[in-house]
């Protein structure tokens, strides 16, 4: 990547963080900012980066960004899909397709996360690729930043993936697995047939996982909107919890939060999950 595109990159990242207010993301604003919108720190707490590599990037003199550090600036910046459109090209990055890991988070969606502080809310694709999770969620599910290719989507770690299973009691796995492609089915009618990654993600499960054919067979059709759930965590043991969902317009995004169900005990632990923080559970083996 060239100098120039260097220096307009990182132009183009301090303009898009001077204008975000800290209120928005979570942050205090207080007195003594010096700054317009964001500090450079805080961009890069948001997007997982070091503060060095971050300074890097604003004065022009960093190395080329990877597609996932430019997905995450891109949603810790609030950027339209335009703007994170604009990023990959000055990073002489190839633009993701919509729905993979590195999809940009429809601002709306991302706002609503941001206020949720007090309940584990994640953001996914109809694919089960999660986008973006809270604190919460990460204590409560672990975290599903690292996991790339077909191993993005929690319904391909389900079925091929045993670890993944380790998140839900042994008596509820064939209960799941029903769900989970009825909702496939459901999601993938719903794209264009000729979807590549809709295709590539069945492709890959019918011949990986008999269970996934054999349930794929039976044409079973469902959106997964509100689930009651058991959880297997490792600090905390079992709980019960309601997973209302909230869908994004075009139908490819969706809002994800989690609340105890009343009457289990579960309430209580879920005011323990703030303390206990990410520690790590039984499900996200990777």
């Amino acid at each position: 990547m060239a100098s120039s595109k260097h220096r307009e990159l990182g132009t183009f990242l301090r303009s898009r963080r001077e204008r975000i207010s800290p209120a928005d993301v979570g942050f205090p604003s207080g007195p003594r900012r010096r700054v317009p919108g964001l500090r450079r720190d805080e961009v890069a707490q948001l997007a997982g980066a070091s503060v060095d590599y971050y300074n890097e990037l604003e004065r022009g003199a960093g190395s080329q960004p990877s597609e996932q550090m430019i997905a995450a600036l891109a949603r810790a910046l609030r950027l339209t899909a335009d703007e994170r459109d604009h990023l990959y090209n000055l990073a002489g990055r190839p633009v993701p397709v919509q729905g993979g890991p590195a999809s940009h988070v429809q601002p709306g969606m991302l706002d609503l996360l941001h206020r949720l502080p007090s309940t584990p809310a994640q953001i996914i694709t109809d694919l089960h690729v999660t986008l973006a999770q809270n604190p919460l969620a990460v204590a409560l599910l672990g975290d599903h930043s690292g996991f790339r290719g077909a191993g993005a989507s929690f319904v391909h770690r389900w079925f091929t993936d045993p670890g993944a299973r380790l998140l839900y009691p042994e008596a509820d796995h064939a209960g799941q697995s029903r769900a989970f492609v009825a909702d496939l089915r459901a999601a993938a009618a719903r794209r264009d047939a000729k979807d590549p990654e809709a295709a590539a993600l069945i492709r890959s499960l019918l011949g990986r996982s008999p269970e996934f054919a054999a349930l794929w067979e039976e044409h079973e059709v469902a959106f997964r909107r509100d689930d009651r759930k058991r959880l297997r965590h490792s600090v905390l043991g079992l709980v019960e919890v309601n997973c209302l969902t909230l869908f994004s317009e075009d139908g490819r995004q969706r809002l994800l939060w989690f609340t105890p169900v009343a009457g289990t005990g579960s309430a209580d632990l879920f005011d323990l999950l703030a303390v206990v923080g990410t520690q790590e559970i039984a499900g996200p083996a990777r």
